[in-house]
């Protein structure tokens, strides 16, 4: 068995239209991508949340998967009518396999060294470096695998400034990749803050999936109770979001930490350090402490 994939070249002004029309003639799904993804003309696009972009790449395609059994041609006739196009779009179709759909998933994620002491290892990976620090963490629902730059950023942080009895605080927890990698190296309790109850059920299977003692750690919604009672508590309160979300929770996230902690906040782009910077700098003295591939870590000590 296989499948064919309908790719139509577009702009901006038609790609949402053209997706929306393929999906009404019965493809199995439909996405719109850039049309010069991974050339030098290739177009980035960024947002932050609760941002309406409205964006969306001039020299567009939109890739829709039908059955092996539809008839293209006539697909693409009436499409051409349903858009009100004077003559049909520019189109090709590829050929899909049936594949080992999960193992090809599988395949996409390998072990990644964070540093000399530090892994993270997919379920289905034998850890390269048996005697290291690993993390077992799979992608799954919630943000943090370890392969973006922002994760890097701050696990190779708390790699270097963790210390035995650290109480830390991770907002915007996510997988729960730095609270577990704070207990791993060597953080005496950990708190995971996020908005997604998905975040914080993921969050506390990958904990027990790496063996770290129930008592050391604890996973909340930001809504919660217990939220309330943390101001102050925290040695360390490490924050990857984003920058506009950084610079709103401010005060918030200064006020959890105790006088002389630290902090640590990544997903802030170059040009967005100033920012984020001016918004803590009443609390802490901050600097950035180290970049990769376009993105920043801010960190402070609290005065």
């Amino acid at each position: 068995m296989f499948w064919v994939t309908l790719i139509i070249k577009t702009d901006a002004a038609h790609a949402e239209l053209l997706s929306d029309i393929l999906i009404e003639q019965g493809a199995l799904s439909a996405d719109i991508h850039d049309a010069a993804a991974d050339t030098d003309d290739e177009q980035m696009l960024f947002g932050e949340p609760g941002e309406i972009c409205g964006e969306i790449w001039q020299n567009a395609e939109v890739s829709a998967l039908f059955d092996q059994n539809v008839d293209i041609e006539e697909i693409v006739r009436d499409l051409t009518k349903a858009a009100q196009f004077d003559r049909p779009p520019s189109y090709r179709v590829e050929r899909v396999e049936e594949q080992d759909w999960v193992q090809l998933t599988q395949s996409q994620f390998d072990p990644i060294q964070i540093s000399s002491r530090l892994w993270i290892v997919p379920t289905w990976h034998q850890s390269p470096d048996p005697a290291a620090i690993n993390l077992i963490l799979d992608p799954g629902m919630a943000f943090g695998t370890g392969s973006h730059p922002t994760t890097k950023l701050c696990l190779n942080w708390l790699d270097q400034h963790i210390r035995n009895g650290d109480v830390l605080i991770d907002y915007g927890c996510g997988s729960g990749i730095l609270a577990i990698a704070a207990l791993k190296l060597g953080a005496q309790h950990v708190t995971g803050i996020d908005i997604d109850p998905q975040a914080i059920n993921a969050s506390e299977e990958n904990a027990l999936r790496n063996h770290c003692n129930s008592s050391d750690f604890e996973f909340i919604t930001a809504d919660t109770e217990r939220a309330l009672q943390l101001p102050g508590s925290a040695d360390i309160v490490v924050a990857n979001i984003l920058a506009n979300p950084l610079i709103l929770l401010a005060p918030l996230l200064s006020n959890l930490v105790r006088s002389g902690g630290r902090i640590a906040l990544s997903g802030i782009l170059s040009e967005q350090a100033d920012d984020v910077n001016s918004a803590y700098q009443s609390w802490f003295d901050m600097s950035i402490a180290a970049d990769m591939e376009g993105w920043v870590l801010l960190t402070g000590i609290k005065r």
